[in-house]
């Protein structure tokens, strides 16, 4: 086993539980909606989100945020209906039924996988016989699209099932569902999780996005060059997360294939001011069409006065 990295997973799993008990001390006491919003879909949110939401300063900005946070991860907003918070919300109801080891099912280590990945494609069980660490059987969870397994241990054999030990990026596969990115390969971008990069020059006021140039599917034009065609949604929290501005931009990249071999980032400027202090930056890059696949990213950016 290896005890590295189970001590991190631990430590990130009691993180999230604790989450909504730092968020009881904040100034503001939430409002019922947003309570209820924020019990379970703190389990998806990212650090610099919950920063975020915990300095709304009042219901109807919480209200804002939460219409954002499902738009944020709606893999077709051109569709009435919003299939990751559908799909998001069936789990955690069947994660609340089905795993019953005290407390809410969703506070489990099988009801937050669950959350996160839905369900197994297989799922094996046994019962390892003269084991004085384990008295209950061990499940192992197995994701082929995720190439991911998951142990799961009745170690004192009262039916409550702990995290014992996983094969492979767990941690990689719960990044995509924090943010709502498909799994799947999309028609522009190659990696399932594209770590693009964010800065920002105070001397001219631009935001600067940088997206590995290995990560983008370029495809020839009619010139006979290489092209993509990318969308950029950007969202400013500033004051701290307590303030908003939204902008949209499209931008073409075209390139050559000789220069796209040298090329190891493709950066690209928005002149958009940030205010002094402390702003969080929330890029979300995607193709033309709808369905062709999206990245995203959040970035504090603290600028002087």
């Amino acid at each position: 086993m290896a005890t590295k990295k189970i001590f991190i997973l631990f430590a990130f799993l009691a993180g999230m539980a604790l989450v909504a008990t730092r968020a009881s001390g904040a100034k503001v006491k939430l409002d019922p909606e947003s309570d209820k919003f924020f019990r379970t879909a703190r389990l998806i949110m990212v650090k610099e989100e919950i920063k975020i939401f915990n300095r709304l300063p009042d219901a109807a900005s919480r209200k804002e945020f939460i219409a954002d946070f499902w738009l944020k991860r709606d893999p077709d907003p051109a569709t009435p209906v919003n299939e990751f918070k559908q799909e998001f919300e069936t789990r955690v109801d069947y994660a609340t039924k089905r795993f019953k080891e005290g407390g809410p099912g969703y506070n489990t280590d099988r009801g937050r996988v669950f959350i996160f990945m839905g369900p197994p494609d297989k799922v094996e069980e046994s019962f390892p016989q003269g084991d004085p660490d384990n008295r209950g059987s061990i499940i192992w969870w197995i994701y082929y699209t995720y190439q991911l397994g998951i142990e799961f241990a009745d170690e004192k054999g009262n039916g409550k099932y702990k995290i014992r030990d996983f094969d492979g990026d767990f941690f990689g596969a719960m990044d995509l569902m924090k943010v709502g990115q498909s799994i799947r390969t999309s028609d522009v971008f190659k990696k399932k999780f594209v770590k693009f990069e964010a800065g920002y020059d105070p001397a001219s006021r631009e935001i600067e996005v940088r997206i590995p140039a290995n990560a983008l599917m370029f495809r020839e034009n009619d010139e006979g060059r290489l092209a993509v065609d990318l969308i950029f949604v950007i969202y400013v929290y500033s004051d701290g997360g307590a303030g908003k501005e939204t902008f949209r931009e499209t931008r073409s990249v075209v390139t050559t294939e000789g220069e796209l071999d040298g090329l190891k980032t493709v950066n690209l400027k928005f002149a958009h001011p940030l205010k002094a202090g402390t702003n969080f930056v929330d890029v979300i890059i995607q193709g033309r069409e709808a369905t062709s696949g999206k990245v995203r990213r959040i970035f504090e950016i603290k600028v002087a006065g």
